[in-house]
């Protein structure tokens, strides 16, 4: 103990170091069971994996250091705010995708700002009732999520009102997709090409490909 107050460290520093530790390491498994276990299973996408765990590094260290400025519920709902209205200049972000960052920066501000009001068995209970609501969230909405996918098709005789079976058979064996549906977005006579948008069930779609 002499050794660190002689080093101008105090004992009660070196327990809200390991307070703050233990709290960032609820708040990361957290972030990693969201991430990595929920929304990585479930979603083709690994672009935002990045952001994703910035976003609960910052907010989570934002908020436990800010905490004393006494903005609280005040600053929480200013970070969703931020956050919220956020929109990358490269690429719009999916309506699913900011929900996933709507929750990573709920659990961050849980994490951060409850450590007066929480215990570890209390904190470890919201986790999981947080993840477990996403979980099954997912399990239900994944038995009719529907996805799209856009097709640049050549073959335009197909297009042909009164060929509809022959283009569907075609585009499904091109893709190995089950179509459910199809919109015609665009033909180009001239290159003699059209863009077409079709949509199909995420859960077959996923079965088939594990066949």
């Amino acid at each position: 103990m002499k050794t660190l107050q002689i080093v101008g460290i105090e004992p009660t520093q070196i327990d809200d170091f390991l307070f703050m530790a233990i709290r960032f390491g609820f708040n990361l498994a957290a972030t990693f069971v969201v991430v990595v276990l929920l929304y990585a299973r479930n979603s083709k996408r690994k672009d935002f994996y990045f952001s994703y765990f910035a976003i609960s590094i910052a907010v989570f260290l934002l908020c436990f250091l800010l905490e004393n400025v006494k903005l609280e519920l005040g600053f929480a709902l200013g970070l969703f705010a931020i956050f919220g209205i956020i929109r990358y200049r490269t690429d719009t972000i999916p309506i699913k995708e900011m929900t996933y960052l709507f929750v990573i920066i709920a659990v961050s501000v849980i994490n951060a700002l409850s450590k007066a009001h929480l215990g570890y068995i209390e904190l470890t209970f919201v986790n999981v009732l947080l993840v477990g609501a996403l979980w099954t969230l997912e399990k239900v909405l994944m038995l009719r999520q529907e996805d799209s996918l856009l097709v640049i098709y050549e073959n335009i005789e197909n297009l042909h009102k009164e060929k509809e079976k022959e283009l569907v058979v075609d585009l499904e064996s091109r893709t190995g997709i089950k179509i459910k549906r199809y919109q015609v977005e665009k033909i180009d006579f001239l290159r003699d090409v059209a863009q077409i948008m079709i949509y199909f069930d995420v859960k077959n779609s996923t079965k088939q490909e594990k066949k």
